[in-house]
């Protein structure tokens, strides 16, 4: 993966709108539970978010919903498939990525893997699939 990883990593506008896509899915399932169960709280949406991401990412070759619409997969930075644990890391990743003032997120933008602080927890790229 090393040596042609540029030309194969996803950019940041397409992994943005993978990530709304799979946040509004989570929103909706999240809002649903939320109605049904009379209002438990913000650890059902941990719970929620790491079943999400560690479910698709490991299950479903690193695509998510969001990721499979836009053609983008998350693999580990040697080129293999995620494990359970990493999909875990990224997904305490995007929270950290979102606690400290989304600098996580736009880290993005200005590395040169196109990594955020959730891929460089996760040892993980986004590429084309």
């Amino acid at each position: 993966m090393e040596g042609n990883r540029g030309a194969n990593l996803a950019d940041v506008g397409t992994r943005f709108l993978a990530l709304l896509i799979d946040s509004f899915i989570l929103s909706l399932v999240g809002g649903i539970l939320f109605r049904l169960s009379g209002g438990v709280g913000g650890l059902a949406g941990i719970i929620l978010g790491v079943a999400y991401q560690w479910v698709f990412l490991t299950q479903n070759r690193g695509q998510t919903p969001g990721k499979m619409l836009l053609n983008i997969r998350v693999v580990k930075t040697d080129g293999s498939q995620l494990t359970g644990t990493d999909a875990v890391i990224r997904y305490f990743g995007y929270l950290l990525n979102s606690v400290v003032l989304s600098i996580g997120w736009l880290w993005a933008l200005f590395d040169p893997d196109r990594q955020g602080w959730h891929d460089k927890l996760a040892k993980t790229y986004v590429v084309k699939a």
